[in-house]
């Protein structure tokens, strides 16, 4: 599906924005946020290493995050609509955390541009403002497999 036919399945009018525009406090929240959660992905890396398939980081992020005291839902499902008539569950994310951020795990060897796209697409279907997309195969992963995508921070 391309960008466009996504960002028309959830579509937002100028009332819409204004109302979910995030104050300073809680952009300062989401970056705090996604410091910790990068923090654990160092950590998850750090013990497992690189060359395992996503659904071990997966896993192990989830022991992490929990450690952390972060709420988190796994395979978040995101519903689209059409025409104002819903479509049902459209994708799921990997993690969707403090019911604000989500994350896109990969094991990689490097991210191409339809990963960045899939995690946009997210964010705009969801209307969720910051996304992170983390990549366990770049090493270190705080350096080279980080991309933080923001919707409407």
């Amino acid at each position: 599906m391309s960008n466009s036919s996504a960002s028309r399945l959830h579509q937002k009018n100028a009332k819409d924005t204004e109302e979910t525009q995030k104050t300073p406090k809680e952009v300062q929240w989401l970056n705090a946020l996604s410091h910790r959660v990068i923090g654990a992905c160092v950590e998850v890396q750090q013990h497992l290493g690189v060359g395992l398939l996503e659904s071990a980081y997966s896993n192990a992020l989830a022991i992490e995050l929990e450690s952390l005291g972060i709420e988190f839902e796994r395979e978040w499902a995101i519903e689209g609509n059409y025409k104002g008539k819903p479509l049902g569950v459209i994708y799921r994310a990997d993690f969707l955390l403090e019911s604000s951020l989500i994350l896109e795990l990969k094991a990689v060897e490097s991210i191409l541009e339809e990963h960045r796209a899939q995690l946009l697409t997210y964010l705009r279907t969801s209307a969720k403002p910051l996304g992170l997309l983390l990549n366990f195969h770049a090493q270190p992963i705080a350096k080279f497999g980080v991309r933080r995508l923001v919707h409407d921070l």
